[in-house]
């Protein structure tokens, strides 16, 4: 389902790679060698978090920021911290022990490019990174935000977000999951950190918690729209545009919301959130353009 956006998809495209500049100029600063030992350590960081990656949930921050009046330098630095978040997770993920990649975002895994240890390091070093980012006081002044968003990013991040739903992936594994057990999985793994990107910028603009709902519904719906599209394009998709290898799951025996609902009517739910997700936003004007333009890529993001 198309909707009208107010935002072309060259637009949504440029502004997309503004920001993801922004982001890796964060990266960049600290991603400094110091001249021993741990220089191999920052080569393996600045690869698995340089040159790559749409940063969607960067992207969703600074949207999500602008319908408050927020500094984007400080919204930057906030997504920049969530994505250094994802990067972390990514390069776990792929490690011998999780799945055994040898290729993301189009250029070998930190461990195949490096050594297991060293993308352990690196993992660990990009989380360390996040709340390094987000504690500081040039991402905002008030000590009491940042502390909030230090408390949410854990938990988005933690046993009861992204990694809780990797540990409920790894266990999944030939078993016959139902459609709720799927969602919650994936409500867990792809979409705890996207509905803090989202979240972040709220806690950024002061917003109480019960003026965040609809905010929370965009960003619940495009997290589990993001994932029925992943699993698209993983059934369906071309490796060389992707990046990364396909059909892993269906390789190893997983279930998924396109094993379960069958492509077409996967594909209608995508729609069909996405369509919730715009409808989220019905209280504002252009100024949340941006926002509907990246829930529209992401049920087109598989094509």
């Amino acid at each position: 389902m198309l909707v009208e956006t107010g935002v072309s998809g060259a637009e949504l495209r440029s502004e997309a790679s503004r920001i993801a500049a922004q982001v890796e100029a964060v990266f960049s600063g600290y991603l400094v060698g110091t001249g021993d030992g741990r220089d191999r350590l920052f080569e393996a960081m600045r690869h698995a978090g340089l040159g790559g990656g749409k940063r969607l949930r960067p992207l969703l921050t600074v949207a999500t920021g602008r319908l408050f009046g927020l500094a984007e330098d400080r919204i930057v630095r906030a997504g920049a911290a969530i994505e250094a978040i994802h990067v972390y997770s990514l390069i776990h993920d792929d490690l011998p022990c999780m799945d055994d990649d040898d290729l993301r975002r189009g250029k070998p895994t930190v461990h195949r490019a490096f050594d297991e240890s060293t993308a352990v390091l690196a993992g660990d070093c990009f989380h360390d990174l996040a709340f390094e980012i987000i504690a500081d006081p040039a991402t905002h002044e008030d000590p009491f935000v940042r502390a909030e968003l230090v408390l949410e990013m854990a938990r988005a991040s933690g046993p009861r977000g992204m990694a809780g739903g990797q540990m409920l992936d790894l266990v999944a594994e030939g078993q016959a999951l139902d459609i709720g057990s799927i969602t919650r999985l994936q409500q867990l793994k792809t979409g705890a950190l996207i509905e803090f990107a989202v979240e972040a910028a709220c806690i950024m603009g002061r917003l109480p918690p019960e003026a965040r709902t609809p905010y929370r519904g965009y960003a619940h719906d495009i997290g589990l729209a993001f994932q029925i599209a992943d699993d698209l394009l993983d059934h369906a998709g071309d490796e060389a545009t992707a990046g990364k290898r396909l059909r892993k799951d269906e390789r190893a025996g997983k279930a998924t919301f396109v094993s379960l609902l069958g492509e077409d009517r996967a594909r209608r739910q995508c729609a069909m959130l996405v369509s919730q997700a715009i409808e989220h936003l019905h209280d504002h004007g252009t100024e949340a353009d941006l926002l509907r333009a990246v829930a529209q890529y992401v049920e087109e993001r598989d094509r």
